[in-house]
């Protein structure tokens, strides 16, 4: 299988938005991200946020009342999504946020995984999950057992990560 473009990691996803203002406000309230500091040599409105390992980078169309906004929630629909600690929590969140969601509970083997879909304020799917109940078993003759929880990035790691790029 190998690694032939030798990627490290997932860096960032990209998404264009009507009203930047209110992406953000999105992203960093509901979502918990932060901004971080972006190009100056951009020539275009956006905003670079950050938190779990990732980044967003938002975009502001150059025409917001062309976009399609899908209102139908489909969690077959393409997504992003972020594992959480409490199903519960997020779930009670979202409603006090009176943030429209789609619940839904996958089983594998007796493992139960629990997931809610929402839309951001342009219709992209978000799914928060406890997806670190289920096993990651590689489709090959590798008889390797992950568990998705291996890879989570925690604010702390990530806190220690930068502190460890930054130069003293």
């Amino acid at each position: 299988m190998g690694n032939p473009l030798q990627l490290k990691s997932l860096n960032h996803i990209s998404l264009v938005c009507r009203s930047l203002e209110k992406s953000v406000d999105f992203y960093v309230n509901v979502l918990g991200f932060f901004p971080i500091k972006r190009p100056t040599s951009l020539n275009f409105n956006g905003a670079w946020l950050f938190n779990y390992g990732i980044g967003i980078h938002l975009l502001q169309s150059d025409d917001p009342e062309g976009m399609t906004r899908n209102l139908h929630i489909n969690p077959k629909d393409s997504h992003i999504s972020f594992q959480c600690e409490s199903m519960g929590a997020v779930e009670n969140k979202l409603q006090q946020m009176k943030i429209e969601y789609v619940k839904n509970r996958v089983e594998e083997n007796g493992i139960y995984v629990d997931q809610l879909f929402f839309h951001d304020p342009d219709g992209s799917m978000i799914e928060i999950c406890n997806c670190d109940n289920i096993p990651v078993v590689p489709l090959s003759d590798n008889n390797s057992l992950w568990s998705c929880s291996r890879f989570n990035c925690n604010i702390r790691n990530q806190h220690n990560q930068i502190q460890q790029m930054i130069p003293m």
